[in-house]
């Protein structure tokens, strides 16, 4: 059997070089012929698999953090590969890895791939690119993307509050249409999201109760613009801790939303810049992604 390992030798505080060999040693002994392939760039590991023969490997694992994630479920969807994935979890937050409850330690996280068991999950489709867990525009989105890599890596999940906080005093509106089955609305929003994953940013809960990652559907999360201070303090507690005030805020599920706005709105993909638009089209794909390595989820 033959695997490609793909990890992003920066990734977090870079703990793939003292984890590598003892990764490779256990995909080898399970009887895996390992091709490793560090990334060296933004969207490499993209082309690492858009790049494969069609049965050239058994097994796709990659180490990194949700974004490495991403661009290898985006590479495989782009040839139309239909490989099963592991993932070692190596990032600052690893929220998908938390959702699948995937081991964070990445030991245990490789010897889970050889005997644990698979999962088919649905990942999302936005604008006919794919992205795994989270779509989301506004405040903060920007953060993840812009905070500098030797930054997370002494800081951590700390990182991303200190640079969102840089971003209060410029706060601007977007004013969306937003049209799906559930509801239409038009107003000016703060923050958006639409996510299959029961964490965002680290924080656990934020995204909704009771969700499953492989039901077709989305938890969408849309926050209203506030008036002053006093309703930015509220708003952000309220998302915070998951107290829904329908005043200030909407949160339905839904497996299809478009969202329009008259200028171009900056999104993030899974923690990446996605690009600016003025039409976004989001559409649930059920249990598309086969991911190895899980247990506990049904």
């Amino acid at each position: 059997m033959k695997l490609l390992f793909i990890y992003n030798p920066r990734a977090g505080k870079a703990q793939i070089r003292s984890n590598l060999l003892d990764i490779i040693d256990i995909l080898t002994k399970a009887g895996y012929e390992v091709t490793a392939h560090p990334t060296q760039d933004v969207g490499d590991a993209i082309e690492a698999v858009r790049k494969l023969e069609p049965e050239s490997y058994d097994l796709i694992v990659c180490s990194g953090g949700d974004g490495t994630l991403d661009e290898v479920v985006r590479g495989m969807m782009q040839c139309r590969l239909q490989i099963p994935i592991g993932y070692v979890p190596a990032g600052s937050t690893n929220d998908f890895a938390r959702s699948l409850q995937i081991p964070q330690n990445m030991i245990k996280a490789a010897e889970r791939i050889v005997s644990g068991q698979s999962f088919s999950c649905d990942i999302g489709i936005f604008n006919d690119v794919t992205f795994v867990y989270i779509a989301a525009f506004g405040l903060f989105t920007d953060v993840s993307y812009e905070t500098k890599q030797d930054m997370k890596n002494v800081l951590g999940h700390m990182a991303y509050i200190l640079e969102g906080m840089k971003r209060l005093p410029a706060i601007k509106p977007c004013h969306m249409r937003i049209h799906c089955e559930e509801l239409e609305i038009e107003d000016d929003f703060l923050f958006g999201m639409v996510t299959n994953s029961v964490s965002v940013g680290g924080f656990k809960g934020i995204t909704g109760k009771n969700i499953e990652l492989d039901d077709g559907m989305f938890e969408v999360t849309i926050i209203k613009m506030p008036q002053n201070a006093i309703e930015l303090n509220m708003l952000m507690g309220a998302f915070i801790s998951r107290k829904i005030n329908t005043d200030y805020m909407y949160c339905f599920k839904t497996s299809h939303i478009i969202v329009e706005s008259d200028q171009e709105v900056p999104w993030t993909l899974d923690g990446e810049f996605g690009g600016k638009h003025k039409k976004a089209d989001i559409a649930n794909a059920q249990k598309a992604l086969r991911i190895v390595g899980v247990e506990g989820i049904d």
